[in-house]
């Protein structure tokens, strides 16, 4: 039987974490005066009920956290943020994450996806694999690029507070900063790694449908087939992704099982750095109230 502890994961936001448990989700965040706030939100039972069917649900899990890391990151830029004239209205949080996501598809599939079409025009296997790999290193480069941000460095910090404090529960310790600091900012079942495995099965996948797919006559026809399945298969391959990882992370005392989950682990080496303790307290407060358990450091705001 699966352990309970597994159900729980979370998000590092501005200044802040988020920390979901099941149909209670929780975002806590340190504002400039020093305090600590925390907002709860309860989703209804049938959302609970799709996030249980396997291979269904880690599409579900992927627009889910897209819609609540839209919602999150803007409660969270806002409290952080004193001066009301800087916070962001819901408006700006659209219109930030439309324009994000059309960059992240150009940039993460219809690039790749042109480039090994250009490159390798006649072998869609050779074309596939470039693709793939054109993916992961736009990106590695992408995150490398956004790590010298100071704003960016501090989410990586509370993405590591995140991972601990998660560790800190699974152990079945008190949950104080001083039991979540000796865990490793590294857990199999971080986004970073789930974000490696889509790439790398999406590689399979691809390969596989455009061998089974007729090839359109004209290269611009091929062009647009390619991009328009690749979009298209995203939630697929999404599905696919998060069976794996959900399996590896399980059995992780398997040398094979952990041979396949490394590579992820070394990506979050890129994506997590250090917390200091008080953004382990943050990230504390946030798992407490995700459990529904009592906060006394931090005062909740609606």
């Amino acid at each position: 039987m699966e352990n309970k502890c597994t159900n729980v994961g979370g998000q590092a936001v501005i200044e802040g974490v988020m920390m979901r448990n099941g149909s209670l989700l929780a975002t806590a965040v340190r504002k400039a005066t020093g305090e600590i706030v925390y907002k709860k939100t309860r989703f209804s039972e049938n959302r609970k009920k799709l996030a249980k069917i396997p291979f269904l649900r880690g599409a579900v899990v992927l627009f889910d956290s897209l819609v609540m890391g839209v919602k999150e990151l803007t409660f969270s830029a806002n409290e952080s943020e004193e001066n009301e004239e800087e916070q962001m209205t819901n408006r700006d949080a659209i219109l930030t994450t439309v324009v994000s996501l059309g960059l992240g598809i150009l940039l993460f599939i219809v690039l790749p996806s042109l480039l090994g079409s250009f490159v390798f025009k006649s072998s869609r296997g050779y074309s596939n694999i470039l693709e793939g790999i054109l993916r992961l290193v736009f990106f590695l480069l992408y995150i490398w690029i956004i790590s010298f941000s100071k704003d960016i460095k501090r989410v990586f910090e509370y993405h590591g507070a995140e991972h601990k404090t998660i560790y800190a529960y699974e152990n079945e310790l008190e949950l104080t900063p001083e039991n979540a600091k000796q865990f490793t900012t590294l857990h199999p079942r971080c986004g970073t790694s789930f974000l490696l495995i889509v790439m790398l099965i999406a590689i399979i996948v691809f390969s596989v449908i455009d061998f089974i797919l007729p090839v359109p006559t004209t290269f611009l026809g091929k062009i647009l087939l390619k991009v328009l399945l690749r979009i298209l298969l995203m939630p697929f391959i999404a599905g696919l992704s998060y069976e794996f990882q959900r399996f590896t992370s399980n059995h992780l005392d398997n040398k094979i099982i952990r041979a396949l989950a490394y590579p992820g682990l070394c990506l979050q080496k890129l994506t997590t750095k250090e917390p200091d303790i008080k953004q382990l307290e943050v990230a504390i407060v946030a798992l407490k109230v995700a459990l529904d358990k009592e906060v006394t450091n931090a005062r909740e705001v609606f």
